[in-house]
């Protein structure tokens, strides 16, 4: 039996219960299916897709239409946990008009549940008025990828008291703001902690500590599948790059020799009709 649909009610309900949240990527629907499969409550189709995906240096030339397109991949596969589409960069930033019909874009044209922002307390007025036009939205604060060049690179934030009490406010602001949720990134533990207890909306983590109300992966870097860096956030649960790079060597081999595919992988021609082919191509 399928699982019921996961919404934004069971989300905030999670943190009141002290039940941890599971959040993990996909950009395409095999991801999409097995992420319900596992029964993860919530599904990003991050903007990280530029880099794990379509080989980028990072996610700022990310554009509107590669979200829409990687969210109705994902969105016809994943049918019960709550899916979250990335606002890419640029989206959001110029206007409140031109956020708020971005926001309208991808849950119109992608079809998902929630959008998702960068930005603290500078962008709560953004995300008050894309609430207010009824479209939910999930916060992400700490490092903001979209703008790491302007804090130093992709390093851990909040290092001093002045910086972490910014990271704090920036939590209180998009609660108010009306944010369901925030993702907290790349920040210490201790302060990860303190956030979670700041807000009474749900706090998700990656590389924020174990004391937050959930945590979110990118699944490539979980699964081993991309390479060109680990952060130091990530378990690799598994490393499924080099079984897949095996195999492909091997069928190139199989094939060079050719031992594929064999009898077993070929369609088969009755006798008598391979006879008269034979006749009629002489």
């Amino acid at each position: 039996m399928s699982r019921a649909k996961v919404t934004i009610q069971d989300i905030q309900k999670a943190k009141e219960e002290k039940r941890k949240l599971v959040m993990m990527t996909a950009y395409d629907y095999p991801f999409g299916l097995m992420a319900d499969e596992a029964e993860v409550d919530i599904v990003l189709v991050g903007d990280s897709l530029g880099m794990v995906v379509m080989g980028l240096q990072g996610t700022v030339a990310v554009t509107m239409e590669n979200m829409i397109h990687h969210i109705q991949a994902v969105m016809r596969g994943c049918k019960s946990a709550l899916v979250v589409g990335d606002m890419p960069f640029m989206s959001y930033n110029t206007s409140i008009r031109e956020a708020i019909a971005n926001a309208g874009r991808l849950m119109k044209e992608g079809g998902c549940d929630v959008v998702k922002l960068e930005g603290g307390a500078a962008f709560a007025p953004t995300v008050e008025a894309i609430v207010r036009a009824g479209i939910p939205v999930q916060g992400h604060i700490g490092l903001t990828p979209q703008t790491a060049s302007a804090l130093g690179g992709f390093k851990m934030q909040g290092k001093d008291a002045a910086a972490a009490k910014q990271i704090i406010d920036d939590a209180r602001a998009l609660e108010a703001a009306g944010a369901f949720s925030i993702i907290l990134e790349a920040v210490p533990a201790p302060l990860g902690q303190l956030v979670a207890r700041s807000v009474k909306v749900p706090v998700i983590g990656i590389g924020a500590g174990p004391d937050v109300d959930g945590q979110v992966l990118v699944t490539h870097d979980m699964v081993g599948l991309f390479d060109k860096f680990v952060p130091k956030f990530v378990k690799q649960y598994t490393k499924i790059r080099p079984i897949i790079l095996e195999a492909l060597r091997e069928y190139r081999k199989e094939v060079l020799e050719a031992t594929f595919p064999g009898p077993e992988h070929s369609f088969k021609m009755p006798a008598e009709t391979l006879k008269q082919l034979q006749k009629m191509v002489k």
